[in-house]
């Protein structure tokens, strides 16, 4: 079968671009024939995926002369917000994803179409390949877009409506693509989210078990700085270094901790932020913090991994999200995990990691889908303070079984439902 995934921003950089990842290597594993569209900068390295052929459409080129549309507002590198868009923008992008539609179709000619985001690149395809099978995966970062502004919303819709099979994480996202989309039901499927067993579980070699489960003894970070397991927890974040992601609350949080005797543990962050002025005030209350914080940088996947299994907890306190795919990963490591209580979160884990050290946070009423009020964050900060307590103070001797979670699963899943159309 030959399938050709499309995805405007770039692979691999964010939830959604490894989400795409993951599902072209289990398509390569299953022995399918395939293509990519994607949006990336000519400085971008594309994915080492073998038999996968990629068709990648330029920004910051003369033929579509702005930074990467990013599904969220503030994105990890440098990129264009979708509210932004002028009308010349919009054709430009309709312009340059067309053209490379049209070249994909005429040497590809796919069997299926899949499609990351139900948003304006998806309608494009749908408008293009009426004849075609089009499936497409929520990442809820499109949502998120649906209710913030109205570029294009009708067409959108009128568009995901002809989708022949959706796919979301969770009931709570598919709920709210059957309130903002108008979707027939039965076209909207949960899938869930799957993780890499091959790469990830927990360290072996020259581990030791400070707190139950085996850690690594060191690690080096990409600048040469050398960290060995001693008295510290070790604590992670990983994700965009910004205010939606909890990463203010997350610092001050710790800091009330710190303050209140509690001195064992040190913070590292992978991450960047391509808000600039956002980013220089993360380091700015980072600097006012006694504890350790250590800033990584943004890291490949690969080199991601070594820090889950050096960690001891894996914080996330996000305002927004669908299932976290770095929480599932971390999980797989072998840490314990401190993570907002999400509309549907703790129904997912319960029904497919019930055992999974997960200490979620509530979350106070939120003024937008992903912004919390200035006035009730000592509410959330005094929560995830105590949780971020209680996860460190907690036992943890025996990994848990990370069940059915894998894409292999996923991908087969997607294909199975070809036969019903």
């Amino acid at each position: 079968m030959k399938i050709l995934s499309i995805i405007t921003q770039k692979p691999s950089s964010t939830g959604s671009g490894i989400y795409l990842t993951e599902i072209l290597k289990s398509y390569q594993h299953l022995g399918e024939e395939q293509a990519v569209i994607c949006g990336v900068t000519k400085e971008d390295r594309l994915p080492d995926i073998p038999s996968v052929d990629f068709f990648p459409v330029y920004y910051e080129s003369e033929e579509l002369p702005y930074p990467v549309l990013g599904m969220s507002d503030e994105m990890p590198y440098n990129s264009t917000r979708y509210k932004d868009l002028t009308k010349e923008m919009l054709e430009q992008f309709e312009r340059a994803f067309s053209k490379k539609l049209e070249e994909v179709m005429s040497v590809f000619s796919p069997d299926l179409i899949l499609c990351h985001h139900l948003y304006l690149l998806t309608a494009l395809v749908r408008e293009k390949c009426p004849q075609i099978p089009i499936f497409a995966f929520c990442h809820n970062t499109d949502l998120r877009q649906m209710e913030k502004h109205d570029l294009e919303k009708e067409r959108i819709v009128r568009n995901i409506q002809k989708l022949d099979k959706i796919f979301t994480p969770k009931e709570a996202q598919r709920q709210e693509v059957l309130r903002l989309y108008g979707v027939e039901p039965e076209k909207v499927i949960n899938i869930g989210i799957g993780y890499n067993a091959e790469e990830l579980g927990l360290p072996t070699g020259d581990v030791l078990s400070p707190h139950g489960i085996p850690r690594r003894r060191e690690i080096r970070s990409a600048s040469g700085e050398k960290y060995a397991k001693g008295e510290y927890w070790d604590l992670l974040f990983a994700g965009k270094l910004g205010e939606k992601k909890g990463v203010f609350s997350l610092l001050r949080s710790l800091e009330a901790l710190y303050q209140k005797g509690r001195k064992n543990f040190r913070l590292f962050m992978v991450g960047d932020n391509g808000n600039q002025e956002e980013k220089e005030a993360v380091f700015a209350l980072a600097k006012t913090c006694n504890y350790p914080i250590y800033f990584l940088g943004r890291l490949d996947y690969s080199d991601l991994i070594p820090w889950y299994e050096f960690s001891d907890c894996f914080l996330l306190p996000s305002f927004f999200d669908a299932v976290p795919m770095t929480v599932i990963e971390s999980l797989a490591c072998g840490n314990k995990v401190v993570l907002t209580a999400l509309e549907g979160l703790e129904d997912f884990f319960t029904e497919n990691l019930p055992t999974a050290p997960i200490f979620f946070v509530e979350l106070p009423p939120r003024k937008n889908a992903d912004e919390i009020p200035e006035e009730v964050l000592p509410v959330f900060e005094e929560r995830l303070e105590k949780q971020i307590a209680q996860c460190m103070d907690s036992e943890y001797s025996k990994m848990i079984s990370m069940g059915n979670l894998s894409w292999d699963g996923i991908a087969e899943k997607v294909l199975s439902y070809l036969d019903f159309l």
